[in-house]
């Protein structure tokens, strides 16, 4: 089976060291290196894995044995230079399944569960959550891994440390994990049980500056909602779940971070740091409003409505698809827009009097910032048009996601038309947001799907430009001769 992740691990200098220290794993040139010390069709030596193992379990337990009697409240358990660098080179060759293998036969998932329980170093810990990641790539080290109840409710717990590298690792694990049909449910249920990993993957996203902890979170939580939706509502439900009335000194309880302000957080910080990873926040934003307690959720409290509007707002019209932009920058972008214009849409057909939605607050920027990404829609559907048919293949999958985003721009764009007043319309043609050749383009891809939109939309522009509401109206008989 392929593996579910890139490895994270270290980069790891040749693999040399001191014969009288610990014999290093044989390298291609020593022919005996393959017998049967050998893992596999390795030249890792089994005999090498066995001692640097035994050593690091060695090492734990003489610095538990030491704490326990020291009177101290603690005692720094930091890795020596030799015994980092030789534990780095297992988690770098762990990434091979024949190792990954000899690791589980070696019951190397219990034993990382001991010297996870036990460590006090964060750099220890962060290299076994990373060697037991790497092993989690491969089916049935995989399955065994999951298999495991009390590894899989220590790592479940490690979401609440404060070492960035640890939670990356962790993350990267537990990614991995739902990400394999075959032990998906029973990670889903053990998160479902530990209430604690909702919050505190809502306290990284709200308040972390690590890029990449933030784009991984991000990514299991996306994984986590795509697969179950009941679990998804049960999150979004708890940060709903705050007390009407302040309670006194004695009994206050923590504040239920809300899930949909913690993703607004994490987007913010991502912008301009990772599109790749705004893109992914985007489509969590997305998958929250298919259920209605996500909707709610954003809705319901008009300060975080407004907040996740204006940002998705800058977004379309200050961001992305900009008017220097090349067309074809749709292609790189149709993900992102997608999202945000998908809940962007959501949020202004909810039914609710919001004054941020209101017609008269809209910024009406909006409505030429849709048209220009259908015109640059159009212009990528002649470019694949003209591809050679020796690339028919990449065609088919691009046109598939730009008419995903050419839909959902479409639906959007006719909702706004639907309610645009007489000043509305007035503004927007000042302003340069409606012109001839914008709502020629606009008309082409509306019709005849929306046509009650636009007809409302021509009936309002009459009022404001008797010109160009006729010119439109023949265009309409145009399109309803050629269709």
């Amino acid at each position: 089976m392929e593996k579910e992740e890139v490895d994270s691990s270290p980069t790891v200098p040749e693999l040399l060291c001191d014969m009288d220290r610990n014999p290093s794993p044989p390298t291609s040139d020593d022919e005996e290196g393959q017998t049967e010390e050998s893992i596999g069709s390795t030249v890792y030596s089994k005999h090498w894995f066995f001692s640097t193992l035994t050593r690091l379990i060695e090492f734990v337990t003489k610095k538990d044995k030491s704490q326990a009697e020291d009177d101290e409240d603690e005692i720094s358990e930091e890795l020596d230079e030799d015994m980092e660098n030789d534990i780095c080179k297992v988690w770098d060759m762990s990434m091979n399944e024949e190792v990954a293998l000899f690791l589980k036969e070696f019951n190397a998932p219990e034993i990382f569960l001991g010297i996870i329980s036990n460590s006090k170093s964060n750099r220890l810990t962060e290299i076994c959550v990373g060697i037991l990641g790497n092993m989690a790539c491969f089916q049935e080290t995989c399955l065994d891994i999951s298999n495991n109840k009390d590894l899989g409710e220590v790592l479940l717990m490690l979401m609440c440390d404060t070492d960035p590298p640890t939670l990356l690792e962790t993350t990267r694990l537990l990614l991995t994990c739902l990400s394999r049909v075959d032990v998906m449910s029973t990670w889903v249920e053990r998160i479902r049980k530990r209430p604690t990993v909702r919050d505190n993957l809502c306290f990284i996203m709200s308040s972390s500056t690590n890029g990449d902890l933030l784009i991984k979170v991000g990514e299991l939580v996306d994984k986590v909602f795509d697969v179950d939706e009941d679990l998804m509502i049960d999150w979004l439900k708890a940060g709903c779940q705050q007390p009407e009335t302040p309670v006194n000194d004695i009994e206050e309880k923590p504040v239920v971070l809300g899930l949909v302000p913690s993703l607004l957080e994490a987007s913010k910080q991502l912008k301009y740091d990772s599109p790749e990873g705004l893109d992914v926040y985007m489509h969590i934003l997305q998958l929250v409003t298919t259920v209605d307690e996500g909707i709610q959720s954003i809705v319901q409290c008009p300060e975080d409505g407004k907040q996740i509007w204006e940002f998705l707002f800058d977004l379309t019209c200050r961001d992305l698809c900009q008017p220097d932009d090349p067309p074809l920058i749709v292609q790189e972008q149709k993900t992102i827009l997608s999202s945000v214009l998908a809940v962007m849409s959501v949020v202004l057909s909810s039914q609710t009097e919001q004054e941020y939605t209101e017609m008269s607050k809209i910024d009406l920027s909006l409505i030429g910032s849709l048209t220009r990404i259908l015109e640059n829609l159009e212009t990528c559907q002649k470019k694949n048009e003209e591809r050679p048919l020796s690339a028919e293949d990449e065609p088919q999958e691009e046109d598939f996601h730009l008419n995903i985003l050419k839909d959902v721009c479409c639906e959007f764009l006719s909702n706004i038309l639907s309610q645009l007043t007489k000043e509305n319309i007035l503004q927007a043609l000042t302003e340069g947001h409606i012109t001839e050749e914008k709502s020629l383009c606009t008309l082409r891809n509306l019709l005849p799907h929306y046509a009650v939109s636009v007809n409302s939309f021509i009936a309002v522009l009459g009022e404001a430009d008797q010109t160009l509401s006729k010119t439109l109206k023949k265009e309409i008989s145009v399109l309803k001769e050629d269709s």
